[in-house]
């Protein structure tokens, strides 16, 4: 706990499906994180229409942690990534890699951070990615290199955090991905309560 306030992860899911594979996988980190007494959040973003960055540069102009680009809820989320502890970022694999609107929330949000004293610095963060057969570990790599850049702090857990499913629900199948991902979980919410012990 900091300051006697819980502690906060929000999940983002880059799937266009609001209850499809992404989901449910995010979902059951989550659950690991609530048993520890983490407060979460999960937030489709998926099908929102998220412009990518123009490199206006104007954030680094303002510095006011925000980006200069309005009419889209990206900057909604970017303030709920700074008033997080932690941070999933969940997608679909898409021509091995992430979707449009997850590199989207990435470039931007990224861009804020870097230009504001990196201000996701030390926050933990970790990649949840669903796929149906091949391309996860280059969709993964993209969050992580995300995440390292913003000089956060990652956990891991007993595989990379992918299951394999096709169709919603698919991925309750993959018996290894699910642990894989109930073990990210557990591994987040140990990570977080000694950072802020």
């Amino acid at each position: 706990m900091t300051g006697g306030t819980a502690m906060k992860v929000v999940a983002f899911n880059g799937s266009p499906k609001k209850k499809g594979n992404t989901s449910i996988l995010l979902d059951l980190a989550l659950a690991e994180l609530n048993s520890e007494g983490i407060d979460t959040e999960q937030i489709h973003i998926g099908a929102e229409p998220i412009q990518g960055c123009r490199a206006c540069f104007r954030c680094a102009k303002n510095r006011d942690l925000r980006c200069a680009l309005a009419d889209d809820p990206l900057n909604d989320y970017l303030a709920k990534m700074l008033e997080a502890d932690g941070m999933l970022l969940g997608s679909p694999t898409y021509f091995s890699d992430i979707t449009a609107s997850m590199k989207s929330l990435i470039e931007r949000c990224g861009m804020v951070s870097g230009v504001n004293g990196h201000a996701l610095k030390r926050k933990v963060g970790a990649a949840v990615i669903a796929v149906r057969r091949a391309g996860s570990v280059h969709a993964f790599s993209t969050i992580n290199f995300f995440f390292l850049i913003s000089q956060m702090i990652i956990p891991g857990s007993s595989y990379w955090n992918m299951a394999i499913g096709l169709n919603p629900g698919d991925v309750e199948k993959d018996t290894e991905g699910i642990q894989t991902v109930k073990t990210l979980g557990q591994n987040m919410a140990w990570l977080l309560k000694k950072m802020h012990a």
